[in-house]
């Protein structure tokens, strides 16, 4: 558990002691590094090339969540008391698939968190404003068919900024990167060093 100002926080997905820290700034995959059962894609990442769909019109690359790699089924849990906010599926190639956004109060502050990738049971039996606690199991990663189309892991991202229904823009053009990397800080001030 990690504490800031008094509040505990959980990780959201239990980690062996050594992962594989992925560099999508390569060619895709080089020396292995897909193949990590467990592994960490960074924050404020350029990833060219990786983006192909229509929803990322070319343009989007830089990443302003983190990545957590681990096995389809892997339990997700929330890293800090709060509510769910809003879930989802969004159905897009290389959309995040089911998604469910929280929202946190840190002194005051409103911060959301959103959880996309993740299988369509974690979305069963949900109701937007339901209590979470710290280190609460809400929901399981989803596999490759039904998680937006990606080798399973989380996708974890921050947001100051109210989002408007279950999405937030996972990766960024490089001319919004200052902008979004004020709406969107970087995960690890509330997971911890992951790399």
């Amino acid at each position: 558990m990690l504490e800031i100002d008094g509040m505990e926080l959980s990780p959201v997905v239990d980690l062996p002691d050594v992962v594989h820290v992925h560099d999508f700034t390569a060619p895709p995959c080089n020396s292995g590094q897909c193949e990590a059962e467990f592994s960490i894609g960074r924050y404020d990442e350029e990833r060219r090339g990786m983006y192909e769909s229509e929803l990322f019109a070319g343009n989007r690359f830089i990443h302003v969540g983190i990545d957590i790699g681990a096995p389809a089924g892997t339990p997700v849990k929330s890293f800090a008391d709060g509510a769910v906010y809003s879930y989802g599926v969004n159905s897009a190639d290389g959309d995040y698939g089911p998604t469910i956004i929280t929202q946190h109060n840190f002194n005051g502050a409103e911060v959301w968190a959103l959880y996309g990738h993740l299988s369509r049971s974690s979305l069963d039996d949900l109701a937007v404003g339901d209590a979470l606690r710290s280190g609460q199991r809400m929901a399981w990663l989803g596999g490759q068919h039904e998680n937006g189309g990606w080798p399973p892991h989380l996708h974890f991202q921050l947001s100051l900024q109210e989002p408007d229904g279950f999405d937030l823009p996972g990766v960024v053009s490089r001319r919004d990167r200052a902008t979004a990397l004020k709406t969107y800080p970087d995960p690890r001030i509330v997971l911890g060093k992951l790399y």
